[in-house]
């Protein structure tokens, strides 16, 4: 005969698990708000920068963000491959990422 199985167990890690990546997302959120430069922002600015971003509908402005934030992954990744030191490889990325940011999110 079988043993029963524990819903309450599996219940309980589901939800463990859940705010694990609850916990990791928000994180992550912060070291790329960090990696970007736009932690020198004012937090006014960063959430009016994020709702025109949620906002906007257009395929082509989207897309053409997608794109400019493939190309950050893609030189931060190169850098941190070179940098062992994670605060040194975003210090590094942070000129080139601050400057463009406001202009972009103002023409949005």
């Amino acid at each position: 005969m079988r043993k029963p199985r524990d819903f309450d167990a599996d219940l309980k890690a589901l939800e463990d698990k859940a705010r694990d990546l609850k916990a990791r997302k928000v994180e992550q959120l912060g070291e790329l708000v960090i990696a970007t430069g736009a932690d020198a922002l004012s937090a006014d600015e960063l959430a009016g920068a994020l709702i025109v971003l949620a906002e906007t509908k257009e395929a082509g402005k989207r897309e053409a963000w997608a794109k400019r934030g493939a190309a950050f992954f893609q030189r931060r990744s190169r850098g941190t491959a070179q940098a062992p030191d994670r605060d040194a490889g975003s210090a590094q990325t942070q000129p080139g990422g601050v400057q463009p940011t406001p202009g972009s999110a103002g023409e949005a």
